[in-house]
């Protein structure tokens, strides 16, 4: 009894490639590629939604063995996508820092800074604090279900093989950036709002009172005032966050 294992090789190179742009994009997704997360924790799950993903698409691979340059110019096109994609949603997670930024400003906090554990970098400590609570979100709404939805259509969005358009890229790139900073001001605007009524306020104070010392009186006064605004405004801030990062999510996953 002879049996035949010639189609090994060709199954591990679909698997290969497919576990490249699986794991690129989970590299790059919220929740599941932070730097908080273990490398090991976050290669097994890459391997095993490459599993997954495989006997789905493995026949959307047309790969020839014989040519060594076509699968390694293949695999570069699944990073490529995977990484379009990873980086996609990773701009739209950025509103929180932008958001936290100018909280931060406006609250007289824009000084104190801590290293954000989602990006492994120094933010303002109201940034980080939005970041990890978007992160616990996206996990206590399920929404995590949706950055798996989309490993599996972006098979439906990029074919194998298929390279993005390089104008399509940078247009995406250009409209979330810019969405993702509108998101963020306008998390922000009751803050903007606050600051620039107090400032004038404190303007008008030191006018009336050239002696008093406005510096020392306004930022603990701008601090509590400003912890009570977000106290209040906390909830409205993280539910438009959240259905802003479902919009995108929807977009990289539309048939989810």
């Amino acid at each position: 009894m002879r049996i035949d294992l010639s189609f090994l090789p060709a199954m591990a190179a679909a698997y290969l490639l497919i576990f490249a742009r699986i794991g690129t994009m989970i590299m790059l997704f919220p929740a599941l590629g932070e730097l908080t997360m273990s490398s090991r924790i976050r290669l097994t799950i890459a391997l095993m939604l490459a599993a997954v993903m495989f006997p789905l698409h493995r026949d959307a691979y047309q790969i020839d063995l014989r040519s060594l340059g076509a699968v390694v110019v293949m695999l570069g096109q699944e990073m490529l996508i995977g990484a379009v994609l990873g980086i996609s949603v990773r701009l739209a997670v950025s509103a929180l820092q932008y958001a936290g930024a100018v909280v931060a400003q406006q609250l007289g906090l824009g000084f104190v800074t801590q290293i954000d554990p989602t990006q492994g970098q120094q933010g303002a400590i109201i940034g980080n604090f939005l970041a990890m609570l978007g992160l616990v979100l996206i996990f206590a709404t399920n929404m995590h279900h949706l950055v798996i939805g989309a490993l599996d259509d972006s098979y439906t969005l990029f074919s194998p093989g298929e390279i993005p358009p390089g104008g399509d890229i940078a247009a995406l790139a250009t409209r979330t950036v810019a969405s993702s900073f509108r998101v963020g001001i306008q998390m922000s605007a009751p803050f903007l709002a606050f600051g620039i009524l107090f400032n004038l306020g404190l303007g008008v104070l030191s006018r009336l009172m050239p002696q008093m010392q406005v510096f020392f009186v306004g930022v603990p006064v701008s601090i509590l005032v400003g912890f009570l605004i977000l106290l209040i405004v906390l909830g409205a801030m993280m539910a438009g966050y959240l259905g802003y990062l479902q919009d995108v999510l929807h977009d990289v996953a539309p048939h989810v």
